[in-house]
C-alpha cells in the first residue's frame, strides 16, 4: 500500500492507494510542519487517525510533500517520526513546492506559487524545480499567506489603522484582548495557524475597500520578493496552489496584470492530482 500526503502547517491531506492504483481511503490530520512542531506532536497527529493506525504496518511506500521540508535537517527530523509510525515503509519526503508542481500536471515551464497558511515560490523549467530562496517561515517571510494577513489585521487593529466599521466587526468575531493574542502567539502551539485563522476574516470580508488594500499590498510584496526573483517570470505563466490563492483569484489576476505577468491557473487541493500521479506509477 502507498500513502500520499500533502501537508501545510494547518492540515495534512492523506490518500492511501492499494497495489492496483485504486484509492483505499482519504483522511486528514493536523499539519506536520517539521520546522514548527516537536517530534512528539508530529507523531501524535499522525496516530490520531484510526484509518492510518490500522494500516500503518501495511504501508510499503510513503510520498510526503510538506511545508517546512526545504532543508535536509527538517527532512531527517520528519523521517525519524515516520520511521517510528510506519515501520515497514520506504519514505520519500519533498518540499511542498514539488507537490505544487506535480499537482499542475504540466511539462511546460512556469512560476509555481503556494499561498496557504504559508507561502513559497519556485520555477519549474519543464523537468526540474528551481528554488532560489529558502523559506524562513512565518515570522520573516510568508508574504500574502494566511498568517501574513492575520498579522496585518492585528497590527492595523492595534495601531488604529483599521476603519471603525471593519474594526467593530472584527471585535465581534475574535477575542482581541492583548493577553489572548500574546498567549496564542508566544505560549501556545501553532502560532502561524492562529494567525492564518485571523487572516481568514480578511478573506471573508474582502469586498471592503480596506480589505482590498491590505490584500493587494500583500500580493504585491509577494510578487516583488518571490515571483520577480526569476527572470523567467517575464515570459512563463504564473501558477498558484492553495486555499488562499483559490479565494483571492480575482485579486491575484489584477496584481499580476499590474506587473505584466501571465496568469496560469490555480489548484486549490494538490492532493487529488498527487494521488493520480502516484497511482499511475503503481
Amino acid at each position: 500500500m502507498i500513502l500520499v500526503a500533502d501537508s501545510g502547517s494547518t492540515k495534512t491531506n492523506w490518500i492511501a492507494i492499494d497495489n492496483n492504483g485504486e484509492t483505499f481511503f482519504k483522511t486528514d490530520t493536523e499539519g506536520l510542519n517539521p520546522a514548527v512542531f516537536p517530534k512528539e506532536i508530529l507523531y501524535n497527529r499522525i496516530m490520531s487517525k484510526n484509518k492510518i493506525k490500522k494500516i500503518r504496518n501495511k504501508v510499503d511506500k510513503i510520498f510526503f510533500y510538506g511545508a517546512g521540508c526545504g532543508t535536509q535537517t527538517a527532512t531527517n527530523y520528519l523521517n525519524e517520526v515516520f520511521e517510528r509510525v510506519f515501520e515497514n515503509a520506504d519514505i520519500e519526503i519533498y518540499e511542498d513546492t514539488i507537490a505544487a508542481v506535480k499537482s499542475l500536471q504540466t511539462n511546460k515551464p512556469g512560476i509555481v506559487c503556494i499561498l496557504g497558511t504559508g507561502s513559497n515560490c519556485s520555477y519549474f523549467d519543464g523537468e526540474k524545480t528551481h528554488q532560489r530562496v529558502i523559506s524562513l517561515g512565518y515570522i520573516i517571510m510568508d508574504d500574502a499567506s494566511g498568517n501574513y494577513y492575520g498579522k496585518q489585521l492585528l497590527r492595523d487593529y492595534y495601531f488604529k489603522k483599521m476603519p471603525k466599521e471593519f474594526a467593530s466587526k472584527f471585535e465581534n468575531e475574535y477575542d482581541l484582548s492583548a493577553d489572548t493574542i500574546k498567549e496564542n502567539l508566544y505560549k501556545n502551539n501553532n502560532p502561524n495557524t492562529y494567525l492564518a485563522q485571523i487572516g481568514r476574516f480578511l478573506i471573508e470580508n474582502k469586498s471592503s475597500d480596506y480589505a482590498q488594500k491590505v490584500i493587494k499590498e500583500g500580493l504585491r510584496i509577494f510578487t516583488e520578493n518571490q515571483i520577480l526573483q526569476f527572470d523567467e517570470s517575464k515570459t512563463a505563466p504564473v501558477y498558484f496552489v492553495g486555499s488562499i490563492a483559490h479565494f483571492l483569484s480575482d485579486e491575484i489576476k489584477e496584481v499580476l496584470k499590474e506587473y505584466n505577468l501571465q496568469f496560469g491557473r490555480i489548484v486549490r487541493h494538490p492532493i487529488k492530482n498527487l494521488a493520480k500521479y502516484h497511482a499511475m506509477k503503481v
